[in-house]
């Protein structure tokens, strides 16, 4: 395998293991807000709510699994308030503007805009904990 490729295969092995840990915190989120609805809550109050236990779990299998730290120490505290931030940056914000369009505006499903959303968050969290949030006191 030429040196081309070579450099691009850990950050696809990274991401397919950020994609993992994002299915789990999808599914955690989800059925938060769910339960959240159908307790009668808000379902942007709910989205907050499943918000802030998703990104608890993604710091925690984030920090330990995909971007580990390796050699270099990491300072926790500050690791997760950057999570919450790029999360709030990349998911919370949009993903709750954009819910109020499609079920206030538009009229598409309360259970049904939390997944359209993902189209636009996945991506978005990728790139913002790579580049910022979990990265190492040196860049590589």
């Amino acid at each position: 395998m030429n040196d081309k490729y070579r450099n691009w295969i850990p950050s696809l092995i990274q991401f397919v293991k950020f994609g993992i840990v994002g299915l789990s915190n999808t599914l955690i989120s989800y059925v938060v807000y769910v339960a959240g609805v159908r307790f009668g809550m808000h379902y942007l109050l709910a989205s907050i709510l499943g918000f802030v236990i998703s990104v608890l779990n993604s710091f925690y299998w984030n920090n330990k699994y995909v971007f580990g730290q390796g050699k270099e120490e990491r300072n926790l505290l500050k690791t997760l308030l950057k999570t919450f931030m790029a999360y709030a940056f990349t998911g919370l914000v949009p993903a709750n503007i954009l819910l109020y369009i499609w079920v206030d505006i538009l009229g598409i499903s309360e259970y049904l805009g939390p997944l359209i959303n993902l189209v636009v968050t996945v991506p978005l969290n990728f790139v913002i904990n790579k580049l910022w949030a979990f990265r190492g006191g040196k860049r590589r």
